[in-house]
């Protein structure tokens, strides 16, 4: 199983310190272990899942789609204007 990441989640956690790193990687091997664990969303966003947990106090949004045999990470960051964000990127 190949792990694709997008360009802008990939400046996103460039900025994460090392602790927060750790804790996105669990859930990112989380993730890979069972792929429909987040929350599919419809309409415009049908075929991305979205996975939701917490660094620090703060809630954070992880999305990804996959194929068969790959996982394409697209977007992270916190709950505030996430979904607006997401959308713009997806287009």
């Amino acid at each position: 199983m190949k792990i694709y990441q997008s360009r802008s989640f990939a400046q996103k956690v460039k900025k994460l310190t090392k602790a927060e790193k750790i804790t996105l990687d669990t859930e990112i091997k989380k993730n890979i272990s069972n792929p429909e664990m987040g929350i599919e969303k419809k309409g415009e966003l049908r075929g991305v899942f979205v996975h939701k947990f917490k660094i620090k106090s703060t809630q954070h949004l992880l999305s990804y789609r996959f194929t068969e045999s790959d996982i394409e990470l697209i977007m992270f960051g916190p709950h505030e204007n996430y979904y607006r964000d997401r959308k713009k990127y997806l287009k």
